[in-house]
């Protein structure tokens, strides 16, 4: 099996998770996903890690609390980092946090 790694995204714009998979050859595939809010964020991290997804990171639009919230949807099936704004200049200063909760 290919060894899988996410990035996932959070977009208020989203309305159905959206995906796009870069095949890396030897080293696996490289899967991106959009969501629209937290709630989906985990939806789709139990299924990432259902389909052997090894590690996901977050982007920065997601606050530690949404970051807490994956972890815990994933429930120690595989590593979750986060890129992480405390005052994400595209939510206009606002944390993730403020923004999706």
């Amino acid at each position: 099996m290919k060894r899988k790694i996410v990035f996932l995204f959070v977009n208020g714009a989203i309305t159905e998770p959206q995906r796009m998979v870069m095949d890396v050859g030897e080293q696996g595939e490289m899967i991106t996903v959009g969501v629209a809010n937290y709630e989906m964020a985990c939806s789709e991290a139990k299924k990432l890690v259902d389909e052997g997804a090894l590690v996901i990171e977050l982007c920065g639009g997601f606050g530690t609390i949404g970051h807490a919230k994956v972890t815990e949807a994933v429930e120690g099936k595989c590593q979750v980092g986060v890129v992480r704004f405390d005052n994400h200049p595209g939510y206009e200063g606002l944390s993730g946090d403020t923004k999706w909760m």
